[in-house]
């Protein structure tokens, strides 16, 4: 292959290898179908990497005339050590979709249509699109849904057993589809009943199944419309503290700490988050927490729990909760520093006492505000707090060597 000249024209602009599946996009360039994919659906790119123009129509079109050529060359140089590339197989059909969804209706055939749709899932991003346009997120919820309902309701061990194995391989089919934005957004607004469902998934499901539910309802909340805030139940946060206490792994308790930061802000959601256990949990994580991205998610979480009475009060119950938050500024990152500063100027405005002030003032925490003040050359919000802080118990903390001066100035003795 080293040796024989490939015409320029069978190669991919994306991967530069002969193309095996060649398609035409809207504006005209033809690229391998695999790389293509990849470019406009799983790397979310919308322009065409060789003119530059958006894609207007995410239709790929197959260009059998150049494949045709492209099979003919291989066999030509068979010879010579050159695979014949095999036909490509056709994209499902919207009405192939239509038929397995009727007939997963009939318990006899559900897990054989579910695993037949798994199948065509992992074929290619194609498939993935076709199926999303035929519906199968809202089927594949509706029977989450159902199966979760019965099974909650079923009296037979064996019972629960197969319907909790159909719902888990549909919610295993769902995450993998990887929706778009829209369908995301759809799902969420058109299948509340789905929430309460991957909620007893979460509590009851198996490693897997407790991974994806969490992982989709990340996605989810990440593109809910923050102007229709979604009421839920203690429940929903019980679950999610209990997935990131067992520590399934680090890509679900990250996702379990992106859903707080979700919907954390909405409603009552803090202080549910909080009655959960959420705040002693995460001081306890933190404590033991060496990686600087969950680190600065669990400070963004205790930041949003820290703005309200019950978040602070938890806080300040922990026995290490000032500690490791004054501990982790000027340690991770900016992001870091920037929340832990937010968290102590929650609990030096609504919970200064002369108990908090000594404290805060002995495990070192009036040193790290000074330090900031020291350490950032330009202005930044982080550095205002952090005099604003500073400027507010400057009396309380005079006999400090660290405080400025010029804040000490406005306490004459």
């Amino acid at each position: 292959m080293d040796e024989i000249e490939i015409p320029s024209y069978f190669l991919c602009p994306i991967s530069l290898e002969i193309m095996k599946d060649p398609v035409t996009v809207s504006t005209g360039i033809t690229y391998d179908r695999k790389s293509i994919e990849k470019w406009l659906f799983s790397q979310n790119n919308n322009t065409c990497p060789v003119t530059k123009q958006v894609v207007m129509d995410l239709e790929l079109t197959p260009n059998i005339t150049l494949r045709r050529f492209i099979q003919s060359w291989c066999t030509l140089h068979a010879a010579e050590g050159v695979e014949r590339l095999p036909t490509p197989k056709t994209p499902i059909s919207k009405s192939q979709l239509l038929k397995l969804f009727s007939d997963a209706n009939s318990p006899n055939k559900q897990m054989k249509c579910l695993q037949r749709l798994r199948s065509i899932a992992s074929h290619n991003e194609t498939n993935k699109r076709c199926m999303e346009t035929a519906g199968t997120a809202e089927f594949l919820a509706s029977l989450i849904v159902k199966k979760t309902v019965e099974a909650s309701l079923a009296e037979v061990s064996e019972d629960v057993i197969e319907l909790r194995r159909a719902s888990d391989e549909a919610l295993s089919i769902l995450y993998h589809l990887q929706l778009s934005i829209s369908s995301l957004k759809s799902l969420l607004q058109n299948n509340i009943e789905l929430i309460e469902s991957l909620t007893g998934v979460m509590q009851s499901g198996s490693y897997d199944s407790r991974v994806y539910a969490v992982m989709l309802l990340k996605s989810m909340f990440e593109v809910a419309d923050p102007n229709q805030p979604i009421s839920l139940r203690s429940e929903f946060f019980l679950e999610l503290v209990d997935i990131l206490n067992d520590q399934i792994s680090q890509k679900a308790s990250k996702a379990t700490l992106k859903v707080l930061i979700s919907v954390c802000p909405w409603g009552r959601n803090r202080i549910k988050a909080v009655e959960a256990g959420a705040v002693r949990l995460l001081i306890d994580l933190l404590l033991d927490s060496s990686d600087k991205r969950a680190s600065e998610l669990m400070l963004m979480v205790l930041d949003l729990l820290c703005q309200c009475a019950e978040g602070r009060a938890e806080l300040l119950n922990h026995s290490a909760g000032l500690a490791i938050v004054s501990k982790k500024i000027l340690r991770v990152s900016s992001t870091a520093n920037e929340r832990g500063i937010k968290i102590l100027h929650s609990i030096s405005k609504f919970c200064a006492t002369p108990g908090v002030l000594q404290e805060m003032l002995q495990i070192g925490a009036v040193t790290k505000l000074c330090l900031v003040l020291q350490v950032f050359d330009r202005e930044s919000k982080t550095k205002e707090i952090s005099r604003e802080i500073l400027k507010l118990h400057a009396r309380a903390w005079r006999s400090s060597s660290c405080i400025p001066t010029h804040l000490l100035a406005s306490y004459p003795s």
